[in-house]
């Protein structure tokens, strides 16, 4: 196992590697033409490069919830993970299933990666940013619950607005920290986990 970890390791330090060597280390963004406009409703400002991938990712959410309560690939790919032998006897091959759920799990961080674009410039490293709010919101939500996962990412995400105006950016990450400890003591399972 140790074996493994050290060659996804060696991956993806030289995945980062490529990345800088092809790209540089200088930010970088992509100039959509819908960027510059907004949409104002009396006092609200709402701009375009927030409220389409804000749009795009709730309908792929609502998709996604659709295609794993609704199908039999997506309750297999729910299942695969509780109980191996008893999915082999529902006539599905675990490792097959692991491989599709991977697939889709790539085209989501796809998809997420080319609004994150859109929405502000990144580098080759911007990953380090995200990792441990993406760890958070998952344990808030509740692991395998993905109406959780959106209701754990509006949480963190007016917590850490709410602190970064009134106490400073500085203070956002720990105060997501704090949030993530009072879920893991009071309600370890997530706020909607089984």
């Amino acid at each position: 196992m140790n074996a493994v970890l050290r060659s996804t390791g060696f991956f993806i330090l030289a995945c980062l590697a490529a990345a800088v060597l092809v790209f540089g280390v200088d930010y970088r963004y992509v100039r959509a033409p819908y960027i510059d406009q907004s949409i104002n409703f009396g006092f609200v400002n709402l701009p375009l490069r927030m409220l389409i991938p804000c749009l795009i990712s709730l309908l792929m959410l609502a998709l996604l919830q659709l295609f794993l309560t609704k199908t039999f690939i997506g309750r297999a790919i729910m299942a695969v993970a509780q109980d191996q032998l008893a999915l082999q006897l529902m006539a599905a091959d675990p490792i097959r299933i692991k491989r599709i759920a991977f697939a889709i799990s790539i085209a989501t961080c796809a998809m997420a990666g080319a609004f994150l674009i859109i929405i502000q410039p990144v580098e080759p490293s911007v990953g380090r940013e995200y990792i441990g709010r993406v760890f958070a919101i998952c344990v808030l939500g509740g692991l395998g619950s993905l109406p959780g996962t959106l209701i754990g990412a509006m949480l963190l995400g007016i917590v850490e607005s709410f602190t970064s105006t009134f106490y400073g950016p500085s203070w956002a990450p720990a105060v997501a920290f704090g949030l993530l400890l009072l879920t893991l003591a009071f309600r370890p399972a997530g706020i909607l986990g089984r």
